[in-house]
């Protein structure tokens, strides 16, 4: 039976992804910090396994087949800690997905990610952990696919994205519901891996956009 792995799976947009994937039928293995952060979600095939990023985590690759990364330090949080989450604890789950054998990787990064230097004196300390991140992706020999989104809305999902870059900056916003359709459509499709897709709203389907 193939199961996705989802790390940090009690975020906001993991957990609608985890949702989504279950109404599709999908087994999901869901890390969290804390198990009662996922428990409004009932399925039979749901397994919550509870790890701390900032430690061995590899325990919750047995089994999996397929993996999205979508921790991260969260807003609130210092430089160090997006360092240890949004930059090593990634890379640790790369290092893991690789011995364990997985067969798709699916990382949840951001805009900015291809060049940090372009990002403000505030984010630039998360532009470089997500790059540093996707490039031991990229270079792992996993087969991957990273998904780069705008700034993040909590809009209701349209199901209209595009990967294209709009002209201004108050444009480049996505749908945090919207990422996590973007999420779930690539499980099940490794004929995405190799590719880095930037993500906004739109007009047009996944399907039209993320081939």
């Amino acid at each position: 039976m193939k199961k996705t792995l989802i790390i940090g799976a009690s975020g906001q947009i993991a957990k609608m992804t985890t949702k989504q994937l279950l109404a599709d039928g999908k087994t999901v293995i869901a890390l969290v910090r804390d198990k009662a952060k996922l428990a409004d979600i009932h399925s039979d095939k749901l397994d919550i396994v509870e790890g701390d990023l900032e430690n061995d985590f590899s325990a919750a690759f047995a089994g999996c087949d397929q993996v999205i990364f979508s921790a991260g330090s969260g807003g609130k949080t210092g430089a160090d800690k997006t360092m240890l989450i949004d930059l090593w604890a990634a890379c640790k789950a790369v290092d893991y997905a690789k011995a364990a054998n997985v067969t798709h990787f699916v990382m949840v990064s951001s805009i900015g990610a291809d060049d940090p230097s372009q990002g403000t004196d505030e984010m630039r300390p998360y532009m470089v952990a997500k790059h540093m991140a996707d490039e031991h992706l990229i270079r792992s020999g996993l087969n991957y696919t990273i998904f780069r989104p705008g700034s993040l809305t909590d809009n209701n999902a349209t199901g209209k994205v595009q990967t294209l870059r709009p002209g201004s900056k108050q444009e480049m916003t996505i749908n945090r519901e919207d990422v996590a359709r973007a999420l779930t459509y690539a499980i099940g499709k490794p004929e995405l891996g190799g590719k880095v897709f930037e993500l906004f709203n739109g007009d047009k389907t996944l399907a039209d956009v993320l081939k």
